[in-house]
């Protein structure tokens, strides 16, 4: 018997799903789990320092945890992925929510997100991933963090 190729809603839905696994991942705490969708050279411009960094490893992801108190909650909002053959392309808006280690209240903030992904063995990795908060442009360059979407 023949399998059939995923079709182009099979690959949006993978790539759907692959994002969420993030939000599952942080909030139980499972670095191992958070980082399972990054191709091991996957570019990453997210919202810590430094600029940039090739790869994703689950002692980054571990040594960052350790900097909230209970689970760290991110939500995707207005997904949209395209899929063409082996890449795709996603991107939405996310809320992170968290309460920093020792601190009496926790933060809630939305970033935008844009993730690159190829299809590696049948299997939808990140290879690409940019995170970014908005600033305000009235010379003080703080961070947009009162926005919502």
């Amino acid at each position: 018997m023949n399998a059939t190729a995923p079709t182009h809603t099979d690959d949006t839905a993978a790539v759907a799903a692959l994002l969420a696994e993030e939000t599952e991942a942080m909030r139980t705490r499972d670095a191992e789990r958070a980082v399972a969708r990054y191709a091991p050279d996957a570019v990453i411009f997210d919202l810590a320092p430094p600029l940039g960094r090739r790869g994703r490893t689950a002692e980054g992801v571990a040594a960052w945890l350790t900097g909230f108190d209970g689970p760290v909650g991110i939500e995707i909002a207005d997904l949209e992925v395209s899929v063409d053959g082996d890449l795709a392309f996603a991107q939405c808006l996310r809320r992170l929510t968290a309460v920093p280690a020792g601190a009496p209240e926790g933060f809630s903030f939305w970033y935008r997100a844009t993730t690159c992904l190829r299809r590696v063995d049948g299997n939808w990795l990140v290879v690409h991933e940019h995170t970014s908060t908005p600033f305000h442009m009235d010379g003080s360059f703080r961070a947009a963090t009162d926005l919502r979407p």
